[in-house]
Parts: C-alpha cells; sequence; structure tokens
C-alpha cells in the first residue's frame, strides 16, 4: 500500500478536497452542519466494519444524484483493515477536478465522505473469507497500480482497457482477486476474465444530443470506446455499483449486505 498516493485532509480545512469521483473542482464552503453529518456517517460505518470482523470490504458512497439512471450508490472504493487491529484504509480511484486524469487513493473513512455527499448513506458489502484474503493480498502488492488507467472516463465501457472510472478499478481488481493467485496481472486479462465469469454492466439509456454535450462539455466524459451499434442505439454499457453489487451475489450468494444511515 505504501506505493499509493496518500491523502491528508484535515476536518478544519474549509473548502472541499481536490479530487472527487467524476465531478467537477468547486470552491464550496463546508459548514459545521454538513462536516457533523459527514463525520456522523464516517462513524457509523466504522462501528459497522468494526462489528462485521471483516478484513476487506467493498464499501459504497452516494455523491450525486443518479436516480433518473436508476442508480443509488455513485462510487464504490476498497475498504482494508491493514492489520487485525489497525486502522480502516478506504483505497480507491478518484477524478482529478472534472480532468481526463484519475490517481490512486489511499485514505482515512472521515475523508471518504467529504466528497460532497449527495445521501448520507453507505453500503458494505463483506465478501467471502477467501476474497478478503486475497484482496488483502493485493492491496499489499502492486497489482492495483498494474490495474489502475490513469485516463478517465466517467462512462467508460467495461470490456476496453481505453479509460477506466473509478467503480471500474473497484470490479478488475475484485477479479484479480477472484481468479487463481498470478492469473490476473493487467487490465486486459481482468476483462477477459470478468466475460468469461458473466459479469453484467449496466446499460444506461443516454440520447445523442445527450452524449455530444457532456463530450464537448465534460473533459471526463467519453463515448469513443463503446461499440458503435450500441452508441447510436442510446445504449451505454458501464460499470456501476449496482452491476458489481449483482455481481458479487451472483457468485457470492452468502455475501453480507450493510446498510448505514448517517441520519
Amino acid at each position: 500500500m505504501r506505493t499509493l498516493k496518500l491523502i491528508v485532509l484535515c476536518a478544519a480545512v474549509a473548502t472541499t478536497g481536490a479530487a472527487q469521483a467524476g465531478r467537477s473542482c468547486e470552491e464550496k464552503q463546508t459548514d459545521a452542519a454538513t462536516l457533523i453529518k459527514s463525520m456522523n456517517l464516517a462513524q457509523k460505518t466504522l462501528q459497522a466494519l468494526d462489528a462485521s470482523g471483516a478484513q476487506v470490504a467493498l464499501l459504497a458512497r452516494a455523491g450525486q444524484d443518479l436516480s433518473k439512471y436508476q442508480v443509488r450508490y455513485s462510487h464504490m472504493a476498497l475498504a482494508w483493515r491493514d492489520h487485525p487491529k489497525g486502522r480502516w484504509l478506504v483505497v480507491h480511484e478518484l477524478n482529478e477536478c472534472g480532468t481526463a486524469q484519475s490517481s490512486l487513493y489511499n485514505e482515512g473513512l472521515g475523508n471518504f465522505f467529504m466528497d460532497d455527499v449527495f445521501m448520507y448513506e453507505s453500503m458494505i458489502m463483506i465478501p467471502s473469507q477467501e476474497t478478503q484474503q486475497q484482496l488483502a493480498r493485493l492491496l499489499a502488492s502492486n497489482t492495483p497500480k498494474r490495474l489502475h488507467e490513469p485516463h478517465y472516463n466517467m462512462l467508460a465501457y467495461p470490456f476496453s482497457t481505453k479509460y477506466q472510472n473509478s467503480n471500474q478499478w473497484v470490479l478488475e481488481t475484485l477479479a484479480a482477486a477472484s481468479a487463481e493467485p498470478g492469473q490476473i496481472e493487467t487490465r486486459a486479462e481482468a476483462q477477459t476474465w470478468l466475460r468469461s465469469a458473466s459479469y453484467a454492466p449496466q446499460t444506461l439509456s443516454i440520447p445523442a444530443a445527450t452524449r455530444l454535450g457532456a463530450r464537448m462539455f465534460r473533459a471526463n466524459i467519453a463515448f469513443d470506446d463503446h461499440p458503435f451499434e450500441r452508441r447510436m442505439t442510446r445504449r451505454i454499457d458501464v460499470v456501476t455499483v449496482d452491476s458489481i453489487s449483482s455481481f458479487v451475489r451472483q457468485r457470492q450468494p452468502e455475501v453480507k449486505e450493510i446498510v448505514v444511515r448517517g441520519d
């Protein structure tokens, strides 16, 4: 994990951080009520993670209102307890200020819920012990960096290595943890495995005019990695929290799912 970038944010900072999952950076004052709500959600999430007995979990937040696409949670990360009684770290990919670039970050739970949370709710998925052990092994290696593509696209096509969105990095890391050790070391290998394991992305219906406007005015959105025939019929396949959750439940019906509400 020491190879990953560490964000250190102080709760007393008055403005939001410089890296957000698929959002533009806006200088915005964080009022006391918002700070308290974010820290309350972080504390309740920490308590739920501690109570779960897990070493690694999938952790989702709702950073944007995506209800028109039938999407509840916008962003997923890996929550990792670096040793049996250690603190919880959140490892995830973040878009850099609405640009076409991303980086991997390793931060505390408090920071994770400071990125303009839309809904004060989190979702925790606890995979099998074997998957947790494999994820912990991977997170302590260079594999997360090898599976990271810095060319960011919020709507990246799941079976192309041209771009990557934040949820896609989690999915491809999960694929590496689910396959035989050493089988997956590249994004192409991860995507081949995901196809063979019947991963199904979520399909969004996005009209041509919306796509054109997004491509012209948002650096972090592109469509040129999507199959032409699906693009022309408004079908945009993307890795979402919902699609990852469905995939995990499909492979591990016994997976434990916990919803934490901060209010």
